[in-house]
């Protein structure tokens, strides 16, 4: 059955419900069956259960949580795919050596996942406005702009990744969904920026991170907006929408943000829903899941993906050796005060005799640090692979920093001492005791390059910068083409979408 079908009845149809409690983080979901969404919303705990439905794409483990680190980060020139051959999760293999095709790539599983979101967005919408017998006026305006948040957030990742794409804001309906066509891509923006300016109008500035956290907040929907207008070149609105969130750079946000002291804390699992977190994607130990729940983990799956094959020694547990770390990176990073928070050197260790490790598929002997699977934070229930407690930080300050230092200098405000730009640039290298640079273009996105590595920003950053075909060309690379991942092969069957020219 063709997927964009199999997604409007997943929607439409039956709704996964999940609900948590007061004691228990937002976003940390309790299972409790399913029911038909025509006759659901019927009181305000339904309510809130739609709406964590519509946040639920966000987290999915077999798609998108560890793709951001595993697909994307294999197909930049930070990493290569790694893993136990070159067959093993042949979806990245194929995106690192740029041989995807519309059959074979991560493309059905983006695709999935975002157009999920958009559906429920879609439906949670109309159900909210018309209206939920016992759901306060407020509490139905926050919700609305929580779902426009989220619809924003699904529909900019489909913009990015497959430029030409379906566009609806309406529940589809069984006479129009196999008629539904691609629109241009400034049409999707447009929406984009509209549902974000929506949600900043209602949305709180700040919540309780130990019961609310993972909640889009205004200060979380600004900063993708100021990157929804990176991405489209709109550089005076990207930098005035980021500075609303940036405050003044290296002091407190209006909305509380501030860089913390140390940059290996950014990423600790027992530091989550810091002052440096704009938008956190959440995971739990709480689940103590098995392999019988593959799909609906609670944990971090990427944690076990990145660490060492076959690993025995101190700090870590043994991994499945993805996305191990190029030497290039490696180069780049082995004097930078953020190395050892970054780069896990694996193979330091065993010359020392500390540890030994089975060398993987395209071993290099460095691994992911920021969320490799530490002893310290194993989870004691349930099978441990499956529920490694790190949150993935998707918008953090230092990133929002650098994208309006971007700005500033694209808008031509320049980057020399004193500008707002310099400042930027340079209170993300005095956290860590660099000194100050000029803030350039070529200086920012080396910044961006050092300061987010492994985190999922690389492969977008070289495709928006038109810097991806001279980095990735020796992969394979072709420029006109591997800037968009193909339509999957599955939603060109009985509908109107149409293949992306370069891959046909």
């Amino acid at each position: 059955m063709n997927n964009l079908v199999q997604l409007y009845k997943a929607a439409l149809a039956i709704m996964l419900i999940m609900v948590s409690s007061c004691s228990k983080e937002f976003l940390t979901p309790d299972p409790k069956g399913t029911l038909m969404e025509e006759t659901y919303y019927s009181n305000p705990d339904e309510a809130f259960a739609g709406l964590v439905s519509v946040y639920d794409p966000v987290g999915w483990q077999t798609a998108v949580t560890y793709f951001n680190f595993g697909a994307l980060n294999a197909a930049s020139d930070d990493h290569v795919a790694g893993g136990g051959g070159p067959n093993d999760m042949e979806t990245w293999q194929r995106w690192s050596n740029y041989t995807l095709n519309e059959s074979i790539g991560p493309q059905e599983d983006y695709w999935d996942r975002n157009f999920t979101g958009v559906s429920r967005a879609n439906i949670f919408i109309q159900k909210i406005e018309a209206g939920i017998p016992g759901l306060s006026e407020a509490l139905a305006a926050r919700y609305i702009a929580e779902a426009k948040f989220l619809r924003g957030y699904y529909y900019f990742d489909l913009v990015r990744l497959f430029r030409n794409i379906p566009f609806y804001i309406e529940p589809l309906t069984t006479d129009n969904m196999r008629e539904q066509t691609q629109v241009e891509p400034e049409v999707v923006y447009a929406q984009v920026e509209q549902d974000l300016k929506d949600a900043i109008a209602i949305l709180p500035p700040s919540i309780p991170g130990a019961t609310e956290g993972g909640r889009a907040t205004k200060g979380a929907a600004q900063a993708l907006l100021g990157k929804v207008y990176v991405y489209q070149k709109k550089w005076n609105e990207a930098a005035a929408q980021l500075a609303e969130v940036n405050g003044t750079p290296g002091g407190t946000s209006q909305y509380g943000y501030h860089l913390l002291d140390d940059f290996a804390d950014i990423f600790r699992p027992d530091n989550k829903f810091h002052s440096e977190s704009i938008f956190e994607i959440v995971h739990s130990a709480v689940g103590a899941l098995d392999w019988g729940a593959w799909g609906v983990f609670y944990g971090n799956v990427a944690t076990v993906m990145f660490g060492p094959r076959g690993y025995s020694g101190p700090s870590y547990y043994s991994g499945w050796s993805f996305c191990p770390i190029t030497k290039d990176l490696y180069d780049l990073l082995h004097y930078d005060p953020r190395f050892k928070a970054t780069v896990a050197d694996v193979d330091s260790l065993e010359q020392i005799g500390e540890a030994q490790y089975e060398k993987g598929y395209m071993n290099t002997g460095w691994f992911i640090q920021k969320y490799a699977p530490l002893t310290e934070f194993a989870a004691t229930n349930g099978v441990r692979e499956l529920n490694y407690p790190q949150n993935y930080i998707e918008i953090r300050l230092a990133d929002t920093y650098l994208m309006e230092a971007e700005a500033l200098v694209e808008s031509g405000q320049g980057g020399g001492a004193g500008s707002r730009a310099y400042q930027l640039l340079n209170a993300v290298r005095n956290r860590v005791g660099l000194g100050p640079i000029e803030a350039t273009l070529d200086n920012i996105f080396l910044e961006r390059r050092k300061e987010l590595a492994t985190e999922g920003h690389r492969w977008y950053d070289l495709v928006r910068s038109g810097r991806a075909p001279a980095a990735l060309g020796a992969r394979g690379f072709v420029a006109g083409k591997h800037e968009v991942l193909p339509i999957p092969y599955n939603e060109l069957l009985n509908t109107q979408l149409v293949q992306h020219e370069a891959y046909k």
